[in-house]
């Protein structure tokens, strides 16, 4: 089915009514390798009930925790095969620190769907309200479907975020474990591009590769944990666009610089030195 921009862009995907356990966020944190050392303090607050605080990219996995069936990309005027699909872009506003308990409700719509030529991008907005009513999180993000362009819709532009021409304030190695996508498909994406070999080789892979969202909160945890001092509330906004993929296993390398009212930061893997993640930037609450 070809892409129909008309039907498409502004759609409302519906409102789904979710809940969540401090066993869930805990999984979560430990799938972004959370817990490497288990008597520090700072770790225990990803790792440990008793002072548990909520990293606010958990916002990406919230509402579909508990999914156990590959996503689809069936909206509205789009029907595009999973195998095509990476994620392109992802940013969260937490309003609030979120909770270790709790229930929400999510309303997602199609915000655009650009015309890259070779390819695709569509862009979706989540807005996310307590069970109060009150605003939780605001979430947007954009996949990449690779040979799904030539629809005839608009190029849209692209925003840059150039890093400062100095040296930077932090340089951040974090590793991630060769198991690090099986253990984070148990938190509600099951791609099989994350953990089948034929599936991933079909895709255009040499083998299976990291979750963009798990590199996503993998990076926000890093630069929390080495620049916020690890504390989870002074984060406001994240946001990054996916330049490359991660193969578990690898050691992601993240450069900090500080500028007056953001974090500016880069994203590279080690082993192939490579981007992984660019024109991206923490916002402090």
């Amino acid at each position: 089915m070809p892409i129909d921009p008309e039907v498409a862009i502004g759609a409302e995907l519906g409102e789904v009514t979710f809940s969540w356990t401090a066993s869930d966020v805990l999984l979560y944190h430990l799938a972004l390798g959370a817990g490497g050392n288990p008597t520090d303090p700072h770790e225990l607050r990803y790792a440990y009930e008793r002072d548990l605080r909520v990293l606010p990219t958990f916002a990406t996995v919230a509402a579909t925790f508990h999914n156990s069936e590959p996503p689809k990309v069936s909206f509205p005027g789009l029907e595009i095969d999973l195998a095509k699909v990476v994620h392109g872009t992802q940013s969260v506003t937490a309003h609030r620190p979120i909770p270790p308990e709790g229930k929400a409700t999510s309303r997602t719509r199609i915000a655009d769907v650009l015309d890259k030529g070779k390819a695709a991008v569509v862009i979706q907005e989540t807005e996310t309200i307590a069970a109060d009513g009150s605003p939780l999180w605001t979430a947007r993000s954009s996949i990449f479907a690779r040979g799904e362009g030539g629809f005839g819709g608009k190029r849209g532009s692209s925003e840059r975020v150039e890093p400062p021409a100095r040296e930077p304030d932090a340089v951040i190695d974090t590793p991630t474990l060769p198991q690090q996508a099986l253990l984070y498909r148990l938190c509600g994406d099951r791609n099989p591009l994350h953990a089948d070999p034929e599936f991933a080789r079909a895709a255009g892979f040499d083998v299976p590769i990291l979750h963009g969202l798990c590199t996503y909160g993998v990076v926000a945890k890093a630069v929390t944990d080495a620049v916020l001092d690890a504390d989870v509330t002074r984060v406001g906004t994240f946001s990054a666009q996916f330049a490359g993929i991660v193969l578990p296993g690898e050691t992601l390398r993240t450069t900090v610089w500080r500028e007056a009212d953001r974090l500016v930061l880069t994203t590279t893997s080690v082993e192939r030195d490579t981007p992984v993640l660019t024109n991206a930037t923490l916002i402090p609450a």
